[in-house]
C-alpha cells in the first residue's frame, strides 16, 4: 500500500512518528497522523483544514491536552508502532482513493480515512476543533472539486 503514496503522503507518516515521538507517546495514533497532515502545508489535507480553520498549533494543543505529554521520561527510539486504528484508517484511506478513482494516496486520502473510526482520536480533537467528521469529509471534496458522498457513514 505504501508503494501507492504521493511524496507528500510519505512525509505525512514522517511527521506522525515524529509528533508521536515528541509528544513521548509509543505508538503512531490517528491523532499523530493528523498533526502530520497539518505539518504537509502543501497537501490538498492541509488546505482543506484551513479552510476549517484547523491549523497545527490548535492540533497539537488538543492533542497534548487529551493525550498529554508523558510524565516518564521515556523518549522512543526507532521505529514506533501504529496503533491498530491507525493502521485501520491506512487502509480505509485506499478504500478512499479508489472511491474517488485515483490511483494514488495523497494527504486528501489519509484525511478521509482517518474520519472513518467514529470515535477515534482524530474525530475527537477535529470535533473539539469545531470541525466534525461531516464537515470535514465536506470540505475535502470541495477542495477537490468532487461530488461529496452522500453514502458516507
Amino acid at each position: 500500500m505504501f508503494e501507492r503514496f504521493t511524496a507528500e503522503a510519505r512525509r505525512v507518516v514522517v511527521l506522525a512518528q515524529e509528533e508521536a515521538r515528541e509528544l513521548r507517546h509509543r505508538n503512531i495514533g490517528t491523532d499523530h497522523m493528523l498533526l502530520g497532515l497539518l505539518g504537509v502545508r502543501e497537501g490538498i489535507a492541509a488546505r482543506a483544514l484551513g479552510a476549517l480553520v484547523v491549523d497545527h498549533e490548535s492540533a497539537l494543543a488538543e492533542v497534548a491536552g487529551t493525550a498529554g505529554r508523558r510524565k516518564r521520561l521515556f523518549k522512543p527510539q526507532g521505529h514506533i508502532p501504529f496503533t491498530t486504528e491507525t493502521r485501520k484508517a491506512l487502509e480505509e484511506s485506499l478504500r478512499e482513493a479508489i472511491r474517488l478513482g485515483h490511483h494514488h494516496i495523497g494527504t486528501e486520502h489519509l484525511l478521509l480515512g482517518l474520519l472513518r473510526p467514529k470515535h477515534g482520536a482524530a474525530v475527537s480533537v477535529l470535533s473539539g476543533l469545531g470541525a466534525p467528521p461531516e464537515l470535514v469529509r465536506q470540505q475535502v471534496h470541495l477542495t477537490l472539486n468532487v461530488q461529496p458522498d452522500t453514502t458516507w457513514t
